[in-house]
């Protein structure tokens, strides 16, 4: 008989789902990657990046950012702002200029590409006559002028993209006024430079490659004097006076020359070599600032003696007496600098410079020119991110300890404010607060602000010191010694090389209440430590785990153990470790679990799994999961990726080190090794759990490599024996589907120092399909996931229902699966492989609620190996929602994925970025930002207070950018896309 479904009912359920279930991605936080171009617009205090990947990004005051996507997915190679208005120009490397706007609706701002334009040129005219190379936004707001390779300018207006033919200057009328002696050697190449007189807009210098420098008069369209430099060109600056003008070439010198009217000048004023008399690199940029407390700065890029240095990438910044070369590790962009005053004419206050892989900000006011924290654009992978950990609505005191010993960390940073304060951020205050933690390749753990829009870095753990490695305590490579020349100084905290790849942290887990951490390492490390308000000397005692317990014929052929330290260690205030476990074979950590009120730590590796007493500091239980046929179990999941990556290592660390001068980064080498690093993981991941997408589930035989990899484990307090009686237990889940129980007697409160934790083997499920398990949970008698440890002890949660049955909810690769306890039969399951061929990657608990109503309900959030993300009700198990969110074949991405307890979600879009998203429609973070036009365009354009008409010029669709299946209402700050 068949059965027909209510419409009223389904009409209320689909109403329901709308009210709880919403996807939007939200926000990138951390660097972008590959950037190309930088921009600033010093009337609306706003920051533009530009990226390879055809990304524009805005920024301004913490919270206000804007973002947006070129249709072409072309490189940027340029970004300009209209002076004192709120329009943007762009240029790509296909040729094409695109004009953004900041244009308010419903008071909230949006960036809309609102035209594009491309240079044509005569028939038959070769692409060079049109190719731009430099690019000057007028000052008049209405003008642009476009220096090409062919050494044309063309004028073209703005915002409409008209080319104005008659004020064009062709290459011929400029060599006809120049001694023919000058021309006959070569021509005049490509236009390098474009520069406004800042005393008469209608004066534009414009520098050949060549090394020749014409100021043209534009009223008049005729040369006014010719400045016929020898050395090939690379930038311009014309000073405040409007009488000097310096220029950098590419043999390392820089010349001051004066507008004098006399035609031509043959020779500088002036030249001077920075950094000596043998050949050196190109000075590819020089600026010159003047200063009321003394001589100008003059700040350069590059220069550096090409023998010894060629491979710094460096800013040299000149000031009175004080002389610096500002040394990155990794390759200059661009840079400028900031100015006090309402006309940005007054003191300059910092220099900001845009590297490969960071943004550094230096205080030029202060002593020692410190450099200011950066709010945002913190390089989230200055050493690779190798795990995430989020924590939900972390307690206040312990956010203050854990803000203080990071403030403690800061004290190098400027106490100026962030000095990029445009626009206004609307957004409301996070209802909570939030912790994000990275895991990194160098030992260390990052804490960050994931309240709101920024993800703001709190505090730095360094587990390397617990260790003996095989870092140089003396490989201070970039710091430069008194006396030396060039004076080098370090800046930035972008570092891509990792002295001993076994530090590299694979699990965390916080317990926000107790304020217990566990972290856990690639050579099976697990440190266990504490919050300490204050610096403490003392021991750390490592308790050997055998997790092959007896096991004859195997023998470990991968990493050896890291080794402890014999004598105590100082450690800052912060979180300090007291407790060791060292697995072995020190193979990498692959699960771990914590429960602070039980004072229990569990780790699992591809071994087996055990659990530690962390208050007794002795281990309680072993349990070795070894198939006797799996090998490659023996020679460590990742061992040829880590012998890989050691051997590049040592290779670059031997170039490094047979240096007769300072040590030097080479960023190249390091871009390199990133990027091997990456790929090689994501193989061995593959290798190591990614199957490929079938549409039936088959069984897998128990001879598949790494069954016995243990991928999940989990504490609950609930009934395993009888029906009658809870009792604390373990469960463990293998790569091979097996599921292993044990029950633990947790001396009580007044006898949990003398008597031992004492654990026994209860229970033992294996899947028909042994697919591999990814997640545990237990489910009370009303059908929630039990709390937290600890979270009823501080009024945070109900106590769970201990009467009615409780259900075991196993999930494989291929299914959910839900049993009821203690029997553990089998009472309903939900099939995911055989209907659409996903197998799951990740998945979590999360509380879902509307707008209006307080109630919550627990789902699981799950996310597939082909990138999609589902909401299964609890303890029902059926499919609510499903949405796309990550491109399949980015494996990192879908890897590095972890879920926050209230429906949101980050996931690695780059090396340098975290794509955040929502499935909830109650808690969303976003920006919310608005951009008010400069007040000189207001009072010239009243009836149109804050945005410009549209232009004329080529038509192009308005384009917000607003992320596709995203509802964001008014909020266009985002776009979609995965790196």
């Amino acid at each position: 008989m068949k059965r027909f479904r209510r419409h009223g009912h389904e009409s209320q359920r689909d109403k329901h789902k709308q009210d709880l279930y919403q996807f939007n991605k939200t926000v990138e936080h951390g660097f972008p990657h590959q950037p190309s171009a930088l921009g600033f617009s010093p009337s609306l205090q706003l920051l533009a990046i530009g990226t390879r990947l055809g990304a524009i990004k805005l920024y301004g005051t913490p919270g206000v950012e804007f973002m947006g996507l070129h249709d072409e997915n072309a490189a940027v190679t340029q970004v300009h702002f209209l002076p004192k208005q709120v329009e943007m120009v762009t240029l790509l490397d296909d040729n094409s200029l695109h004009m953004w706007t900041l244009r308010a609706h419903n008071g909230i701002s949006e960036l809309l590409e609102i035209g594009r334009f491309t240079l044509s040129g005569p028939p038959g005219a070769p692409p060079s006559v049109t190719r731009v190379t430099a690019v000057l936004a007028h000052s008049s707001g209405e003008l642009l002028l476009l220096g090409t390779e062919g050494g044309h300018v063309f004028v073209v207006e703005v915002p409409g993209f008209r080319e104005l033919e008659e004020n064009n200057i062709s290459v011929e009328n400029v060599q006809n006024r120049i001694p023919e002696d000058y021309v006959g050697r070569r021509n005049l190449e490509c236009v390098e430079a474009l520069h406004e007189n800042p005393l008469n807009p209608r004066q534009v210098l414009i520098g050949y490659s060549r090394g020749l420098m014409v100021l043209w008069d534009l009223d008049r369209q005729r040369p006014i004097q010719h400045f016929l430099g020898t050395q090939q060109l690379e930038s311009v600056w014309w000073m405040e006076d409007g009488v000097n003008i310096l220029s950098s070439h590419s043999d390392g010198s820089y010349c001051q020359w004066t507008v004098t009217g006399e035609d031509p000048q043959t020779e500088p004023e002036n030249q001077e070599m920075p950094y000596g008399a043998f050949p050196c690199k190109a000075i590819s940029k020089i600026i010159q600032v003047p200063s009321k407390q003394g001589p100008p700065f003059l700040i350069f890029s590059g220069g550096m003696p090409r023998a010894s240095y060629g491979d710094r990438h460096c800013i040299s910044v000149i000031h009175s007496k004080t002389h610096e070369a500002l040394d990155f590790t990794s390759r200059i962009i661009d840079f400028f600098v900031i100015r006090e005053g309402e006309n940005h004419r007054g003191e300059p206050s910092a220099l900001v410079v845009l590297v490969e892989e960071e943004l550094v900000v230096v205080d030029l006011q202060s002593e020692g020119w410190p450099v200011i924290q950066t709010p945002y654009l913190v390089p989230l992978h200055c050493s690779a991110i190798t795990c995430s950990h989020h924590v939900s609505s972390i307690p206040l005191k312990l956010w203050e300890r854990v803000q203080a010993a990071g403030a403690l960390q800061n004290t190098h940073y400027s106490r100026k404010p962030w000095p990029i304060i445009g626009g206004q951020n609307l957004a409301p205050d996070p209802p909570q607060r939030d912790l994000l933690l990275t895991g990194h390749e160098d030992g260390t753990v990052r804490f960050w602000d994931a309240s709101g829009v920024c993800l703001y870095p709190m505090y730095k753990l360094s587990t390397a010191g617990v260790f003996l490695t095989d870092a140089d305590p003396n490989d201070n490579m970039n710091q430069g010694s008194e006396g030396e020349w060039p004076p080098f100084r370090k800046v930035g905290c972008f570092d891509p090389y990792s002295d001993d790849p076994r530090l590299g942290i694979q699990k965390i887990h916080l317990c926000k209440y107790s304020g217990y951490l566990t972290v856990a390492g690639t050579a099976g490390q697990i440190l266990i430590m504490e919050l300490n308000d204050e610096a403490a000397e003392q021991m750390v005692e490592a308790t050997v785990v055998d997790l092959l317990h007896g096991q004859e014929g195997f023998r470990w052929k991968g990493q050896a153990r890291l080794d402890v330290r014999e004598e105590p260690v100082l450690f800052p205030p912060g979180f300090q470790p007291f407790a060791l476990v060292q697995c072995q074979p020190p193979a990498v950590v692959t699960a771990i679990a914590l429960h602070s009120e039980w004072k229990l730590v569990a780790f699992g590796t591809s071994h087996g799994f055990g659990f530690y007493d962390y208050h007794q500091k002795n281990n309680i239980m072993v349990k070795c999961t070894l198939n006797p046929s799996d090998q490659m179990a023996m020679e460590g999941p990742l061992s040829r990726v880590k012998s890989i990556k050691k051997s590049l290592r040592q290779s670059f660390r031997r170039i490094r080190r047979s240096r007769v001068s300072m040590r030097k980064h080479h960023t190249t080498n390091a871009a390199k090794l990133q990027e091997i690093n990456a790929r090689l993981e994501a193989e061995a991941l593959q290798e190591m759990e990614l199957a490929p997408v079938q549409r039936k589930i088959e069984a897998r035989s128990s001879d598949d490599s790494f069954t016995g990899l243990v991928r999940t484990l989990y504490f609950a307090d609930t009934f395993v024996s009888d029906s009658s009686h809870s009792t604390p237990s373990l469960w463990a889940g293998t790569n091979g589907g097996a599921v292993f129980a044990y029950v633990l007697r947790v001396p009580s409160l007044e006898r949990r120092a003398e008597d031992p934790v004492v654990a026994h083997a209860a229970k033992e499920i294996q899947l028909m399909h042994r697919a591999p398990v990814v997640g545990l949970v237990v489910l009370d008698g009303k059908g929630a996931p039990l709390p937290e440890p600890l979270e009823v002890a501080h009024d945070l949660s109900r106590s769970p229902e201990m009467h009615g049955s409780h259900h075991l909810l196993v999930v494989s690769e291929e299914q959910f699966k839900l049993f009821t306890l203690p029997k553990v039969s089998s009472k309903s399951k939900l099939k995911l492989t055989a209907v659409d061929g996903s197998r799951v990657r990740r998945v979590g608990v999360a509380w879902f609620g509307s707008r209006t109503d307080e109630q919550l309900e627990s789902s699981l959030v799950v996310l597939t190996n082909q990138g999609e993300l589902h909401v299964i009700s609890l303890p029902s198990i059926k499919m609510m929602v499903h949405y796309p969110c990550i491109r399949r074949e980015d494996v990192s991405g879908i890897a590095s994925c972890v879920f926050t307890k209230y429906g949101q979600g980050f996931y690695l879009m780059s090396p340098s970025e975290f794509e955040r998203f929502s499935l909830s429609t109650r808690w969303v973070v976003e920006p919310r930002c608005l951009v008010e036009a400069p007040l000189q365009m207001r009072l010239k354009n009243p009836s149109s207070p804050v945005h410009r008409d549209q232009p004329d010029g080529v038509p192009t669709e308005h384009r917000n950018f607003k992320k596709e299946s995203e509802g964001y209402g008014e909020i266009q700050c985002a776009f979609s896309r995965s790196v």
